[in-house]
């Protein structure tokens, strides 16, 4: 069930009136408390905050032609995020899909970028951070951001920095592999595939995973070909 979020406990902060519609965050997470705890993350940064216990919900009560963005964990039953993303682009929602995950389903969130999420958070999440990246997913959106070519290419010339062995592990990585997975596949240690990923997240400037999946997949097979 929806809920236009308004704090109550210790701290009441008491629903706006009049002054500009504040711009809508539409919450899905089955888990009570995790919807609770970003709803007053971002009604208490200015947005209005819609939250549902499923996608089926959503799709059923929620309006999905407002300013905003859509945050989604991957795993819930009934509806995974994948399948409420599937849904949405057959609706032709244009609203960004920001991905919420935990360490056991960083893959969904990966594949979820390539089929079009903006973003993929990873929990625990520090609160700023989940309040800039809406922020920068909105504003994208909002302005018709698109990928150019010199980005692409940016993307790119860091990707011929890596090693080969970097460039092994993160392609392992972006396919959603822990730490521990790449080191199997590999045959490494965990130790060594920690000191790798760290030199290949510096020399692509990524701040975390979701920047480096988001780079990776700007670069077409081709180009890293040649």
């Amino acid at each position: 069930m929806a809920t236009g979020f308004v704090p109550t406990a210790r701290g009441h902060v008491p629903k706006p009136t009049g002054g500009p519609v504040r711009t809508v965050v539409i919450v899905v997470d089955d888990d009570a408390l995790m919807r609770s705890a970003l709803e007053r993350l971002l009604y208490l940064a200015g947005f209005t905050v819609d939250a549902y216990g499923s996608g089926a919900q959503m799709l059923a009560r929620a309006t999905l032609d407002r300013r905003g963005c859509i945050i989604s964990d991957m795993v819930m039953p009934e509806m995974t995020g994948l399948e409420l993303q599937a849904c949405l682009k057959q609706r032709n929602v244009r609203l960004p899909l920001i991905c919420l995950s935990g360490s056991s389903d960083i893959q969904m969130a990966v594949e979820a970028m390539r089929q079009g999420a903006v973003d993929f958070i990873e929990k625990p999440f520090d609160n700023d951070d989940v309040v800039q990246r809406v922020r920068r997913a909105i504003d994208e959106h909002e302005h018709g951001h698109r990928h150019d070519q010199v980005e692409r290419l940016d993307a790119a010339c860091k990707l011929e920095t890596l090693t080969s062995r970097e460039s092994e592990v993160l392609e392992l990585v972006v396919a959603g592999r822990t730490n521990k997975e790449v080191a199997r596949s590999l045959g490494s240690s965990h130790r060594t595939v920690e000191v790798h990923r760290r030199h290949l997240m510096e020399k692509m400037a990524a701040q975390n995973l979701a920047d480096l999946v988001r780079m990776r997949l700007l670069v077409a097979d081709e180009l890293l070909a040649r």
